[in-house]
């Protein structure tokens, strides 16, 4: 294990020891949280949730795919083993059909936050969805309102067509997205950009310690998506995207990596084999974005697996960036 820094010295210096300052400032008065993130399939659930079951603490899953009921398998959610092991928000929240935004996400996520931090449960944010967690940390305060007619209009584009028009408006948005086949996140990117919130609102990074981040060699990782594509087939992810095309499904979900694929093998348009082979280059290309995304808007300093993920490592590693930096604030 490797311990990776994108902070400079002098900044990890100040942001050290951080809680320790004596008084209490509104800063200091909103929920504390550790905060984990991680390109898809570095382990960062895993080891959210081992840590979880050690603390009894709250994980805060910042997944923006989690969030759907019935999309279990292909998400690679937490199971309900787990879930009967660790409480986890942000999961199941609304049905395949319902569009869904970060706004939306905050607001379902706080009342179980304000129960947690009231029962003295410590809470600990995981999840790949970059976006979701500078939200948690920073809030959404000036982000413009969703616009009901313009996502009428969006619903009936395709990712090409919303991936056009973003690029018009702010094609240094587009090459920011951590998943630009995700119309969800093409459709806020664009609301945004039509009310003037460019790329550049984002540009300065959010105040407080570092983050912890899991990393490896990029080799590795690709074997692990790779196996995790397999094992998603194998529990039955063709059956689940059966089950979900018995109703209506927003276009995130019907575009959803995985999902998408599964419903081509069912239409007959590829085989499982081709199917297999489209998620494991739709994932890579995931998880490269996602890394980029966290290294360009969130201070992460990295745990770096290297060439063999070991979970106990993992634990350690991640739990000293805590234990050095001290927690960051929620701010919902």
């Amino acid at each position: 294990m490797r311990r990776r820094s994108q902070i400079p010295r002098d900044e990890r210096e100040r942001t050290g020891g951080a809680e320790g300052n004596a008084g209490t400032s509104p800063e200091e008065e909103r929920p504390p949280v550790s905060v984990l993130v991680g390109p898809t399939a570095a382990g960062k659930s895993a080891t959210a949730h081992r840590i979880a079951c050690r603390r009894n603490a709250v994980v805060v899953s910042a997944d923006a795919m989690n969030v759907y009921r019935g999309m279990d398998i292909g998400t690679a959610k937490p199971d309900q083993s787990e879930r009967g092991e660790v409480t986890y928000l942000g999961v199941d929240l609304v049905d395949p059909s319902e569009s869904f935004s970060v706004g939306d996400y905050l607001r379902r996520v706080a009342p179980g936050v304000r129960a947690a931090v009231e029962a003295g449960r410590e809470i600990i944010v995981a999840g790949g969805t970059g976006l979701y967690v500078r939200c948690l940390l920073e809030g959404l305060s000036d982000a413009p309102a969703a616009d009901e007619a313009f996502r009428r209009w969006a619903d009936r584009q395709d990712a090409p067509a919303l991936r056009r028009e973003l690029e018009r408006l702010d094609p240094d948005a587009l090459a920011a997205l951590a998943d630009p086949e995700n119309p969800r996140r093409l459709v806020r990117a664009i609301e945004c950009a039509r009310a003037g919130h460019t790329k550049r609102t984002w540009a300065r990074l959010p105040p407080g310690p570092p983050v912890a981040g899991l990393t490896m060699d990029r080799a590795v990782l690709h074997e692990r998506i790779a196996g995790r594509i397999e094992t998603m087939y194998a529990q039955g992810l063709l059956e689940e995207a059966r089950r979900l095309r018995q109703g209506p499904l927003s276009s995130t979900a019907r575009e959803a990596i995985g999902y998408r694929e599964a419903f081509d093998v069912l239409d007959g348009a590829c085989s499982l084999r081709e199917a297999a082979e489209r998620t494991r280059i739709r994932t890579r290309r995931l998880a490269r974005r996602q890394m980029t995304w966290f290294r360009h808007q969130l201070r992460v300093e990295w745990v770096d697996m290297g060439d063999g993920p070991d979970p106990g490592v993992a634990e350690e590693g991640v739990q000293k960036i805590w234990e050095q930096y001290g927690r960051n604030r929620l701010r919902i």
